[in-house]
């Protein structure tokens, strides 16, 4: 059956719109096909950002046929093939009327009267409306910017964008996107050679889709001829840089990079013909242009993602689902914008990423199970298990969405689930995790081999286990929580990541957040040396090495996630520091990397103890070493910035006791010794 595509193109406001096709959404009862963009051959990158976007789309998709009124232009196209190309596709045509973004595709109906409206809060340059259609599980089809009716029609060249200058630099750009005005740095300061060179670096490595930026690349080395997927968006690099353009006053590339992923998120996914849990977020994406088959000269964008399936390993990212949530809430906090979190897809998301985390299984434990390499730490490096990161991100990604989540007759049950597992959580950490000279003289003297419910050493841990190092290294005061727990099993390696989100999520207590803090003060030479922060310590070597990593040629002692030291942590160290009041650990870090960036080329990683030697195969121009000197910058320059990213203690938690035992009972609830912590 032949079948046409109409789309009018209205001519009475300049507008944004992003249609955006998604194979399992369903829109009016039945499924909602691909839309075809088209884009002109010899469009250059900057024209791009001018354009409008032209979708085609089967006339009987929403059931009814779309008609051109007298004042719009019509563009039109034949074909009932739709493709199947695996990515989400766009594209854009020039608009030379002077307004930034598309012009508006309109069709003539009624669908909008009947869709669910969450509408966007008024401003002087114009208001959004975000429209989502259909039901609980649709993905959001429209996003409309409408601008001043003043601008109508106004055919004038665009200004140049106005900055805000601190001391002669540009920081801030596209003044019409900022907000919260009195938070952006526009304080007189004199801003280095090497923020200036990062700034450029980081908006080089910016990513657009359809003329939209949408996220940055891993790395942007113009020497790199090989490489891999470093050319792609990953969620857990993007987060870095996400903080660096919302605390510039810089917020739609944030929100369209949420969106995006959102969309992404529904996919699906099938690795050896078996399918994940839905909800899974993807590791990365990459927007590929490709012609437009049987159009000459017509290209589209593509959105590709990559859940796993062609990662090193085919291991999950079970992170990624984790920091979306936590950057939303950031987004939400900074910006001030709170309509992004309340749409009904947003909130279905949050929904299907904790309805994948807090399914029931066979674990005995509150915290996640996961296999090796499913976070930061992507190769095999003996995490498996519990492992200490993903058990503070998800702590944090559990807060945050309980502020977002909408409470109502359909979500109470799952944050009730919350408040359970947090509370759970909180203690099955701050008991079992924390090891300091008086806990590690415990472990010592531990009896094995107890069959009781009121069993001390409860993991059956063997006192043997406590490694050689750790005997001289761990201080007098201060402590740190482990790596992983399992049924006979301590990691004492200490992970930086873990430890500084759980002082940033105050997954710990407070008495421990500020033992972390002293220990990394007391072994700064081992943790910080050269070049601020080692990943973990110490290196795993000789047999260890061989037999934990599979003799890893990347992960070798000293080198990569095998105790490399890793610039992109100084953003998450500051906003550990500034929390805790020790700003000046941060500076010090800070001022140390500064040093060596810039002349280094923004390296990936370093090598050796100290961290004197650039990674063996470390990429250069790495986008979260740049975005992380940023943001640790800003934070520092603005400390009360930190409030709105970090959490403070919730006492309530505490009191939340899940267990339904009293201090009567034959089995004792030890929840009354996790309260006790907080004044011991």
């Amino acid at each position: 059956m032949n079948t046409s595509t109409c789309i009018a193109i209205s001519t009475m406001k300049p507008c944004c719109i992003m249609l955006v096709g998604c194979r399992n959404t369903l829109i009016f009862g039945f499924q909602f096909p691909k839309c075809n963009h088209t884009i002109l051959n010899n469009l250059s990158k900057s024209q791009l950002r001018h354009n409008r976007v032209i979708c085609g789309c089967s006339d009987r998709a929403l059931g009814f046929r779309s008609t051109i009124g007298a004042s719009r232009n019509g563009f039109c196209g034949s074909g009932s093939d739709w493709g199947e190309t695996r990515g989400f596709r766009g594209g854009c045509v020039v608009d030379r009327r002077g307004s930034r973004g598309a012009l508006g595709v309109s069709v003539a109906s009624d669908v909008r009267h009947h869709s669910t409206s969450v509408e966007g809060r008024v401003n002087e340059k114009g208001f959004e409306r975000i429209y989502v259609q259909g039901g609980l599980n649709v993905k959001p089809l429209v996003i409309e910017k409408v601008e001043r009716e003043g601008d109508v029609g106004n055919e004038k060249v665009e200004e140049e964008e106005p900055k805000v200058g601190v001391n002669g630099a540009n920081v801030n750009v596209d003044k019409s996107r900022s907000f919260n005005e009195e938070n952006i740095l526009t304080r007189e300061r004199e801003v280095s050679e090497t923020e200036k060179e990062a700034w450029d670096l980081l908006r080089g490595a910016v990513v657009d889709y359809c003329g939209n930026p949408v996220g940055t690349v891993a790395a942007s080395d113009p020497a790199d001829k090989l490489p891999l997927n470093y050319d792609q968006v990953f969620i857990r690099d993007f987060v870095p840089s996400a903080l660096a353009f919302l605390l510039n006053g810089e917020g739609d590339i944030v929100k369209n990079f949420l969106l995006h992923t959102l969309q992404l998120q529904s996919w699906e996914k099938t690795v050896d013909c078996h399918s994940p849990g839905q909800g899974l977020m993807p590791a990365s994406f990459k927007v590929r242009t490709v012609p437009l088959e049987g159009r000459n000269g017509e290209f589209e964008d593509v959105l590709d993602p990559d859940f796993g399936e062609s990662a090193i390993g085919r291991v999950a990212p079970v992170d990624s689902g984790l920091w979306w949530i936590i950057l939303l809430r950031a987004y939400g906090r900074i910006t001030g914008d709170y309509t992004l979190q309340e749409r009904v897809d947003v909130q279905t998301g949050i929904r299907l990423i904790l309805k994948l985390c807090l399914t029931d299984g066979f674990d005995m434990f509150p915290t996640l199970l996961v296999t090796d390499g499913s976070c930061m730490i992507d190769r095999r490096m003996g995490i498996h298990g519990h492992p200490l990161e993903i058990q503070a991100l998800f702590y944090s990604a559990l807060r945050s969405s309980r502020e977002m989540l909408n409470v109502n007759d359909a979500t109470k049950n799952l944050v009730a689930a919350i408040n359970n597992r947090l509370s759970a959580l909180s203690f099955h950490i701050r008991e079992y995790y924390w090891v300091d000279m008086k806990k590690i003289n415990e472990i010592y003297r531990y009896k094995t081999e107890e069959y009781s419910t009121d069993a001390i050493n409860k993991f059956n841990i063997y006192p043997d286990q406590i490694p050689y190092w750790l005997v001289d290294w761990i201080p007098e005061t201060g402590g740190y929580l482990i790596g992983n727990l399992q049924p006979a099993h301590m990691d004492f390696r200490f992970f930086t990541l873990g430890n500084l989100w759980s002082i940033i999520s105050s997954l710990g207590t407070p008495k421990q957040n500020d033992g972390i803090l002293h220990l990394m003060e007391d072994k700064w030479d081992d943790l910080v040396a050269d070049m601020p922060l080692k990943i973990c310590y110490p290196a795993l070597e000789y047999e260890e090495w061989r037999i934990i990593t599979g003799s890893d040629p990347k992960n070798t002692p000293w080198s990569y996630h095998n105790g490399g030291s890793w610039p992109t942590l100084l953003w998450q160290f500051t906003l550990a520091c500034i929390k805790m009041r020790r700003p000046e650990l941060a500076t010090k870090a800070v001022a140390l990397a500064e040093k060596r960036l810039s002349v280094d080329r923004w390296p990936e990683y370093y090598d050796t103890r100290h961290g004197r030697f650039i990674g063996k195969q470390s990429r250069l121009f790495q986008t979260w070493t740049v975005a992380g000197f940023l943001t640790s910058k800003m934070l520092l320059e603005k400390p009360e910035m930190a409030s709105m990213l970090f959490w403070e203690e919730d006492f309530e938690l505490l009191e939340n006791c899940v267990c339904s035992l009293d201090k009567s009972s034959r089995k004792k609830c030890s929840r009354f010794a996790a309260r006790s912590q907080l004044v011991g």
